[in-house]
């Protein structure tokens, strides 16, 4: 279906959204043009970078989002006086979105004819919403102040009030021992975590392969290579080439999550627990699964493929092999996309820089897409030893229809853990996972079909044994619902054990008192002389579950946590608005302003200023007059994090 090509174009913006990057693509001005002692013309002008456009006011519905002006206090203090007029516009088609859209190009102008009611009035505010769009689109707004009388207008941008630098010092900890901090930090490795990643994305690209879309291209396209060469080297040499502009197109394809970087630091951290993106996700993995069910199917335009095989039968050589790489990846797409989207899905759920991990994700799928060309261009030979195509590639398809669904799940507990809606606890999230696995497993051993499904027939070896491996793990989640065994090898997936339908001693990990106020936890340290773990967490946060559920409940960790320290688990995920007595402007010292309005962004804000970091988990361990007692700590084993547990517990006894 079409209009997947929609949802892929919103996976190239979504990452930009609500950011702001260092060198905005427009740049605004405004004036007044007087007519009169009550009649103005209001003119808002943008010069737009080259390359890039912004949608109209009048672009088609259906399309790209248009530009919007909303004017405070119209009607009451002035009248608007007809519509606003744009200069010259552009129109094309959208073979995206299926309309004409109407756009500026290098610049913008608009203007508002206004009539004062009220003749005190000097100024007038308004506000622009906007899409600039280039490789990405970033929705924005900026707010306009219009001097009627020529007067300076103070913005209020780069002053903040007494109630905001107040609360704003409050957040600010006067740490002693602060260098402790960096020293010998237990970090995990970037590079590491980029190679899991690497190979998470071949191992999805292995799976590509075994997909009616992709499997029978092999020999097609490796026998095309050998025959169509003069020498066997020539052949080998092209279909080494076709290999490596297959891992350099989808490679392309994370690209425009690298153009730009937010200036704020907790941005990736806004954008992978967004309540609504997360819903967005498991709407599109399910549309993915049901397409892998046999229900419809996933195309991108014909006129692409055409267009890219046309190109590379003109144009030949090395150029034509790029061409024909690029054919394969529009033609696969009803396959590859599906397990594409789950790779960008499950790096918003990675430690580390989403675009950097989408990179090497991307990277690794292009790479296993690959390997067969290179590997069966070097040893033609051993094409005889493919098996053919048939059913079983359908069952491939049907087996990861239902792993979407399960992956769809995990992002619609993010949106219920961070919007503390309490309809996905953990037994329900259990009860779904276990009815998935029970219908996958009796789909294996044929007790019922999809729509695109052959005849019935003898059930392969390797589908029975697929099916006992389904079979044993949802005995697993059903041993593991009952208490029976320990669901650890599921850690970070199904919600925290204390997101119960029944009633929990605690809301806190594993039963342990905690604070989610830092002050609160604070002043009771002080009141008992106990150091503080400080714990930055989230609700959507996988590795700190895991940190909680394999290693706070080690038998030689737990009384520590439980008995020796308090525990402050701050939560940088929680959306839920603050009073609005703590709502307040936070100002960095090189003059930036964040607003401070919901408990996420008041913690995330605090880990920042205060230890300079932004990942989660991260632990420190403090004493009650706020002195640092070991170095912060973050994702490790269970032997090390202990030995810094009870190292931090000396240095408190000791540091009197």
């Amino acid at each position: 279906m079409r209009y997947i090509v929609a949802t892929i174009f919103f996976f190239m913006t979504v990452f930009s959204i609500s950011a702001q990057t260092d060198e905005d693509p427009v740049i605004w001005n405004h004036e007044v043009k007087q007519l009169s002692e009550t009649e103005f013309i209001l003119i808002v002008r943008g010069s737009i970078f080259p390359g890039w456009h912004v949608y109209s006011q009048f672009t088609a519905e259906g399309g790209s989002l248009p530009s919007e002006f909303n004017f405070k206090n119209a009607g009451t203090d002035y009248e608007l006086i007809g519509e606003i007029t744009e200069s010259e516009t552009v129109k094309e088609y959208s073979d995206i979105f299926e309309v004409e859209e109407t756009f500026f190009k290098e610049k913008a102008i608009f203007k508002q004819h206004i009539k004062l009611l009220n003749t005190d009035v000097k100024q007038v505010k308004a506000n622009l919403f906007y899409q600039v769009c280039k490789e990405v689109c970033i929705p924005a707004d900026i707010d306009f102040v219009f001097s009627l009388d020529g007067s300076k207008i103070n913005t209020g941008n780069t002053t903040i009030d007494a109630k905001s630098i107040a609360l704003g010092n409050k957040l600010k900890l006067n740490l002693k021992n602060r260098e402790l901090l960096s020293q010998g930090q237990e970090n995990i490795s970037s590079d590491s975590s980029l190679w899991v990643i690497f190979a998470l994305g071949f191992l999805g690209g292995l799976i590509a392969l075994l997909t009616p879309c992709v499997f029978p291209m092999i020999p097609l396209t490796v026998s095309f290579f050998t025959k169509h060469s003069q020498k066997k080297s020539k052949g080998i040499i092209n279909a080494l080439l076709y290999g490596f502009f297959i891992i350099l197109i989808y490679a392309l394809l994370s690209l425009p999550f690298h153009l730009f970087d937010s200036v704020d630091s907790q941005i990736l951290n806004t954008i992978a627990t967004n309540v609504w993106l997360n819903i967005l996700f498991f709407a599109v993995f399910i549309f993915f699964a049901f397409s892998f069910f046999g229900y419809y199917e996933l195309t991108l335009p014909s006129s692409w493929a055409n267009k890219m095989d046309a190109a590379s039968s003109k144009v030949g050589g090395v150029l034509g092999i790029f061409f024909m790489a690029v054919t394969l990846a529009i033609v696969s797409f009803s396959c590859t996309g599906p397990i594409l989207g789950g790779l960008l899905g499950g790096t918003t759920l990675a430690e580390g820089d989403v675009a950097t991990n989408l990179t090497a994700g991307m990277t690794g799928f292009g790479a296993a897409l690959a390997f067969p060309f290179a590997l069966f261009a070097l040893f033609p030979a051993w094409l005889n030893s493919l098996p053919k195509s048939g059913g079983w590639m359908t069952t491939v398809k049907v087996v990861l229809g239902f792993l979407e669904i399960g992956l769809a799940l995990k992002f619609l507990s993010n949106a219920d853990l961070v919007g503390h809606w309490g309809i996905l606890k953990r037994e329900i999230f259990l009860i779904i996972w276990i009815v998935l696995g029970l219908l996958m497993t009796f789909y294996l051993f044929g007790a019922f079909r999809f729509p695109h499904d052959g005849p019935k027939g003898k059930l392969s070896v390797g589908r029975k044994i697929t099916g006992i491996v389904s079979g044993l793990f949802t005995l697993y989640l059903i041993l593991g619902i009952t208490n029976i065994v320990n669901l650890k090898l599921l850690s970070g997936f199904p919600p925290p054990a204390f997101y119960s339908i029944f009633e929990t001693e605690s809301d806190c990990p594993l039963g342990i008192d905690c604070y989610k106020d830092f002050d609160e936890g604070l002043a009771y340290a002080k009141d008992v002389n106990k150091p503080i773990l400080l714990d930055f967490t989230g609700w959507a946060c996988v590795n700190c579950r895991k940190m909680e559920e394999n290693v706070w409940s080690e038998a030689a960790i737990y009384p520590i946590l439980k008995n020796d320290y308090i525990l402050i688990s701050l939560y940088v995920d929680d959306r839920k608005a603050l009073p609005e007595e703590q709502v307040f402007d936070f100002q960095y010292e090189s003059g930036r302003i964040k607003h401070i309005e919901n408990i996420a962004q008041k913690w995330g804000t605090f880990q920042d200023i205060n230890f300079g970091a932004v990942s989660q988990p991260f632990y420190v361990l403090l004493s009650p007059d706020l002195e640092v007692l070991n170095t912060s700590i973050q994702n490790t084993d269970a032997d090390t994090y202990k030995l810094w547990l009870l190292e931090g517990l000396r240095n408190f006894k000791n540091k009197d």
